[in-house]
């Protein structure tokens, strides 16, 4: 995780880019669901791996939803009756709308064996108490919302930005100030949306045992008492 900064950095540069071929589209989106398998795949919950083949269909059905949602968007927003304005706001949202889109895919799909057989769930003293599809639905939830939340200020916020600083008598007097100008935003967002976004969820989540699997309603501690909360490995 501790390179998702500068990678995006360049990976939403790209997306970014205006006026996109549809060559460049699928380029930018396939090397961006390529680094998102990495990163789901590394910081899953790893008490329930996943085989190369799972791994694999996963990597490509995300790159499938991501490539066929940009392509089809970029494609069909600009023959929409609307007015220019609109218009151009939503060319700009095509890339956070496919992004989002197969990225909420990749992680249930990486991720997806977690909430079938369950994770592992911890007493408060850390005893493994057996797996729980409950926790594992919790953790994958939990994380594709927090990419979510990463995503949504890092491909909005920018473009909307740059285009008001175009209109700027200093940047149209300055064109070679874009490119940096960009990276600057993005830089920005990322590196306030990503913390932020990650802070939402603890990651060490609880639940409470009447809302699991009934295996886990009558536990009980070493003194005798009945376990009511257990804890389980988010993943990031």
């Amino acid at each position: 995780m501790s390179c998702f900064v500068p990678t995006n950095m360049v990976l939403v540069a790209g997306m970014l880019m205006p006026n996109p071929s549809i060559k460049s589209i699928l380029f930018w989106q396939w090397a961006n669901q390529s680094v998102n398998v990495a990163f789901n795949s590394a910081n899953a919950n790893k008490t329930t791996p996943m085989s190369m083949r799972e791994t694999a269909v996963a990597y490509v059905s995300a790159v499938t939803t991501s490539c066929a949602l940009a392509v089809g968007l970029s494609q069909a927003v600009p023959r929409l009756k609307v007015s220019p304005a609109v218009k151009s706001l939503m060319i700009k949202l095509v890339p956070f709308t496919a992004v989002a889109a197969a990225g909420t895919v990749n992680v249930f799909l990486m991720r997806g064996k977690e909430i079938r057989n369950g994770i592992d769930v911890y007493t408060a003293e850390g005893e493994s108490v057996g797996k729980s599809k409950t926790a594992g639905v919790a953790a994958v939830s939990q994380v594709a919302i927090s990419r979510l939340l990463t995503n949504a200020p890092v491909l909005i916020i920018p473009p909307l930005l740059l285009g008001q600083l175009q209109k700027t008598k200093f940047v149209q007097g300055n064109p070679r100030v874009v490119l940096p100008l960009q990276f600057g935003l993005i830089t920005l967002s990322l590196m306030t949306a990503l913390p932020a976004a990650i802070a939402v969820f603890p990651q060490r989540g609880e639940l409470q045992t009447h809302a699991m699997e009934e295996e886990f309603h009558q536990l009980k501690d070493k003194e005798g008492n009945v376990i009511k909360t257990l804890y389980y490995n988010k993943g990031l």
